[in-house]
């Protein structure tokens, strides 16, 4: 690749980089409460580097912005980050444009473990309320190394087709057993359906710090692997002969593309199609070199994410629509058009 080319790549991400920053500010300063995006600006000074506030700014606006709003609005946006990098990497190394973290079971072995936990009222010592978010992380995490251990059982080079058949099966069999579940314990079924529909209302900074973690290491270690990446997209047969242990890989990458995603459900809910959408965005963006690609998955995930979760505490205000249904409503059509736009 020439260097005007890189070039214009990377002048591309710091554009990514300034947008992403304006649109969480953006959305830290609207709501029903009024206040002003250079109000919100003040505020973030005075949080940040200890600047003394403007005056004329209620200090029931600092309390609003800083410990309502700014934690969901940066929750949002590391949750769809983490998504679309585990999009990017499962449509990568199984080579399947309409492949997602949710094709290996993530979401039903998280939505299993939370619908336990509801209907058990169970309450772990010292975590309290994040008993639900854990338990969904661990099923999760749990579900993808059940289908990355099947797969690598029945198949020792954990072929694509074998991968996407095993989670496609225990997809399958989860989501009956969540059926089953609610079919039984009705009275718990609202909350379940909640779960299920995503949702970022209530979430403070402990969360953000909870995920932040998961989503450092995790990104950091895929990103290692963007070279290998890169080969594998041509296929097995070429990635051995260049040296590449597809097998390996595979396993290393379903690990920590389940640490994302399933750290990112167990504080959200289901939220789909981000994880499909960003990467095929950023695809048109930077190409399909992976070293470029992750970081702008990164952030055309986070900002959808976060003009999403906009849309669903504004529109109809004070009441919230479900994150996952307006991803849902985006992102069907979408998964329509790139499947069709494949066949022609």
């Amino acid at each position: 690749m020439s260097n005007e080319k890189l070039g214009i790549i990377n002048k591309h991400i710091i554009i990514g980089v300034i947008i992403s920053i304006i649109i969480i500010a953006a959305a830290a300063s609207l709501g029903s409460s009024g206040i002003s995006l250079g109000d919100t600006f003040f505020v973030l000074l005075h949080k940040l580097f200890r600047l003394p506030l403007k005056e004329g700014i209620d200090p029931r606006s600092v309390s609003i912005v800083w410990l309502l709003r700014l934690p969901r609005v940066l929750l949002a946006f590391i949750v769809g980050g983490c998504l679309a990098i585990s999009g990017a990497v499962c449509q990568s190394i199984l080579r399947n444009p309409l492949a997602s973290p949710y094709i290996l079971g993530v979401s039903s072995g998280a939505s299993l473990g939370a619908a336990l936990v509801i209907i058990s009222g169970l309450s772990l010592p010292l975590l309290g309320g994040f008993t639900l978010p854990l338990a969904g992380f661990v099923c999760g995490l749990a579900a993808v190394f059940f289908v990355a251990a099947f797969s690598s059982h029945i198949d020792k080079s954990m072929s694509n087709n074998t991968i996407i058949l095993c989670g496609m099966v225990l997809s399958l069999f989860l989501n009956a057993l969540l059926t089953t579940l609610s079919a039984v314990f009705s009275d718990d079924l609202r909350r379940i359906v909640l779960w299920q529909m995503g949702s970022f209302a209530m979430r403070g900074w402990e969360s953000v710090r909870l995920l932040l973690p998961f989503c450092v290491i995790g990104a950091a270690v895929i990103f290692q692997y963007a070279g290998e990446m890169d080969i594998l997209t041509f296929g097995d047969e070429q990635a051995k002969s260049a040296g590449v242990e597809t097998g390996v890989l595979r396993k290393k990458l379903l690990m920590f593309t389940a640490v994302l995603t399933g750290a990112a459900v167990a504080l959200s809910g289901v939220i789909g199609f981000v994880d499909l959408i960003a990467p095929h965005a950023a695809r048109k963006i930077t190409g399909s070199r992976h070293r470029h690609l992750l970081p702008m998955s990164f952030l055309l995930g986070g900002s959808l994410m976060v003009v999403t979760d906009l849309i669903a505490r504004t529109v109809i205000s004070p009441s919230e629509l479900p994150v996952g249904a307006l991803t849902a409503l985006i992102g069907a059509p979408f998964f329509a058009w790139v499947y069709f736009r494949r066949r022609t």
